[in-house]
């Protein structure tokens, strides 16, 4: 347990210090060489940019922006989720949750592509668009939770008290919704990162010279066998990120 515990630790740490220091640790940017040299120490990119400049560079929007979505999701889906369970109108939960569904059924990648078509490029939108993908799980996930500490004897015999709605929704159901949104959190913000590496292989959110791990295995992937750490470096920091938010999250829910 040791072990896993400071596994986690370690791939979280890595791609997280890098995306935080990395922009004041690259200093000024170096001048462009050949396409995919293998000079030290992990060789140029395909326009031949410094590789481990653009890896001190490109962690932060990759966190930045799956933070980003997985947080405005939240910020959006939780109170619709209690409001769907603890509204005790019929109408309301199936004027929240249909459309909803709907949202569900589509493929991520392809809800990506449509959303991307209307919203202008850059990496507000990209935030947005994997936000509103996120969005429909996460006020189910709610909704789920909310319905579970609503029906229990605690809320009825907050009821007979006489407590508030309020004091009833907000301090006894949030505060047992608060594991399940923790263990959930690790998951979502995993999606949130693959939606991110996605989109960058599909051209949405960000330029295509952008300093960026996911555009970097993406424009870098022709490269492949002349030049692989253009590929490999950001491949397993994005991996590594991922890991180490799941065994850290999943760590946190067993306490």
């Amino acid at each position: 347990m040791r072990a896993r515990r400071g596994a986690g630790v370690v791939l979280l740490a890595v791609p997280l210090l890098l995306a935080l220091l990395g922009p004041w640790l690259a200093g000024a940017p170096e001048p462009r060489g050949v396409s995919f040299a293998p000079v030290p120490p992990l060789g140029t990119d395909f326009v031949g940019r410094d590789v481990w400049e653009q890896v001190l560079l490109g962690g932060r929007s990759v966190v930045a922006v799956a933070g980003l979505a997985t947080l405005l999701a939240y910020a959006a889906g939780v109170p619709l989720g209690m409001t769907a369970a603890l509204v005790r109108r019929r109408w309301v939960d199936e004027l929240l949750m249909r459309p909803l569904d709907l949202l569900l059924a589509i493929p991520s990648l392809l809800l990506l592509i449509l959303l991307a078509a209307l919203f202008s490029p850059g990496p507000a939108a990209l935030v947005v668009i994997v936000a509103l993908i996120g969005l429909p799980e996460v006020v189910r996930i709610s909704r789920a939770a909310a319905l579970e500490a609503s029906g229990s004897t605690a809320m009825e015999a907050l009821r007979l008290q006489g407590e508030t709605w309020w004091r009833r929704a907000i301090g006894y159901t949030g505060r047992s919704m608060l594991t399940t949104l923790v263990a959930d959190v690790g998951v979502r913000l995993v999606g949130a990162l693959y939606l991110v590496a996605s989109a960058s292989f599909l051209g949405v959110g960000l330029p295509p010279d952008a300093g960026d791990w996911a555009v970097m295995v993406d424009r870098n992937r022709t490269g492949m066998f002349l030049q692989p750490w253009a590929v490999l470096v950001p491949a397993l920091l994005i991996v590594a990120l991922s890991v180490g938010l799941n065994l850290t999250f999943d760590r946190a829910v067993r306490r």
